[in-house]
């Protein structure tokens, strides 16, 4: 690994990260994925079902899958929009909120037994994720930063 580029290190921690953080999940009847749509409606609120795949970067078909597994075990709701109603309205239950919190509590789990200051890996993280975004200021780079929950006023 020493000879390892920073892009495999950082693509390869992130996949293990993800692994790790699934396996917990599963006995929550969840996925890294669903966790992601959770986090996106706890941050931007009810949202459309259309606007919730482009955030999150998938098929509208996926987001659909999704959503009906987390409806399925009362995480999300979904109901006709009223300004128009071929859309759906997701949002977020009271139990997809404390599901959320149990969720995000696994994943700090699953980095607990590493011997790294997590909190400051973060802050490290995100500083290069904005700074890469801003030295590489095209359309894809800004989507990517702007469709990240919370950073759009950072």
């Amino acid at each position: 690994m020493e000879r390892w580029p920073t892009g495999r290190l950082l693509s390869t921690a992130a996949r293990l990260v993800e692994h790790a953080w699934n396996e917990k999940l599963r006995g929550m009847d969840l996925t890294h994925a669903g966790v992601i749509v959770m986090e996106v409606l706890a941050v931007n609120g009810p949202t459309t079902q259309s606007t919730l795949a482009q955030i999150v970067r998938v098929q509208a078909q996926t987001m659909g899958k999704t959503l009906t597994r987390l409806e399925a075990h009362g995480h999300v709701r979904r109901a006709r929009s009223v300004s128009d109603r071929r859309s759906q309205v997701v949002s977020l239950t009271e139990a997809g909120e404390h599901t959320l919190g149990l969720a995000t509590q696994l994943e700090r789990e699953v980095l607990a037994p590493v011997p790294v200051d997590t909190a400051k890996l973060r802050r490290e993280l995100q500083s290069l994720v904005r700074e890469l975004a801003n030295n590489h200021s095209s359309a894809v780079v800004n989507d990517i930063v702007a469709a990240a929950p919370g950073e759009a006023s950072n």
